[in-house]
């Protein structure tokens, strides 16, 4: 995710309900309110000394080495490092890509979707987790894909809840899941728009697509303290990484460097 050389044109990107919620209002990601508060920083685990185990594609050491370039490049969360450590990417990508499976790239997992880069996946996790307890309480993923974000997440969240509208995803996630044992990971079939409310309130919300504006329906079943993460449009053509954290008084939002994400859609298919 390259840094832009200039950040995004302002865009009110937020819905018309959002704009005027009761009790708070909303506060411009260039405002000096959006980054007032700074937390203390979340509760590290222990980096993990173990000694790599496995061989081949199975060796620990060969996620160690992934998540060392990682730091290099800024990951600087040694909870979202050691939840990347647990989980053996080359299990969610297609066989005859297993070979690129540690490497920094997106690759394609079918029905035109692609699994994010580690770099993506590690940027959205140490947002979610930055100034917060981990683990987390229960949150929900818009957009399980192949289940492997869902995966790292069941590591820094007590629950996951994960939405998928293609069933042919849906699925597979399924099935990449099943031997891994993750109880806390629950993955749903369903229209990622309407979030899952049953779940609700959440304590993060982390999205893999992304729409015009944020929907209302992820605003209100968002539980104060908790925070959100999503792509979002701010400006023709152009998407941007965008944090909305819920307080007391109401949200707070900062819109930070351009990414590119799959469109946000909305129903099941």
């Amino acid at each position: 995710m390259a840094e832009a050389p200039k950040p995004p044109p302002e865009k009110k990107w937020l819905s018309a309900s959002f704009r005027q919620q009761p009790g708070g209002q909303r506060i411009p990601a260039s405002s000096p309110a959006a980054t007032r508060a700074q937390e203390p920083q979340a509760k590290l685990y222990a980096q993990g000394g173990a000694a790599p185990t496995g061989t081949g594609l199975d060796s620990s050491r060969i996620r160690s080495n992934m998540v060392q370039r990682l730091i290099a490049q800024g990951l600087d969360s040694e909870v979202v490092q050691n939840a990347m450590r647990q989980v053996e990417r080359h299990r969610f990508v297609d066989s005859a890509l297993v070979n690129q499976a540690y490497e920094d790239t997106s690759l394609p997992i079918g029905l035109g979707q692609t699994i994010s880069k580690p770099s993506v996946v590690a940027r959205m996790l140490s947002l979610l987790c930055e100034g917060r307890e981990v683990p987390l309480g229960r949150v929900l993923e818009i957009g399980t894909g192949c289940g492997y974000q869902a995966t790292v997440m069941s590591y820094l969240a007590k629950e996951v809840y994960s939405i998928e509208r293609l069933k042919g995803l849906h699925d597979k996630a399924r099935a990449n899941l099943r031997p891994l044992h993750r109880a806390n990971v629950h993955l749903l079939f369903s229209d990622g728009l309407l979030a899952f409310e049953k779940g609700a309130p959440y304590a993060g919300i982390v999205s893999a697509a992304g729409g015009d504006n944020i929907p209302q329906a992820w605003l209100d079943q968002l539980a104060v303290g908790g925070r959100l993460i999503a792509p979002c449009q701010t400006g023709p053509g152009q998407q941007s990484l965008v944090v909305v954290d819920r307080t007391d008084q109401g949200f707070v939002s900062r819109t930070l460097e351009p990414v590119l994400f799959v469109p946000l859609k909305s129903g099941t298919a």
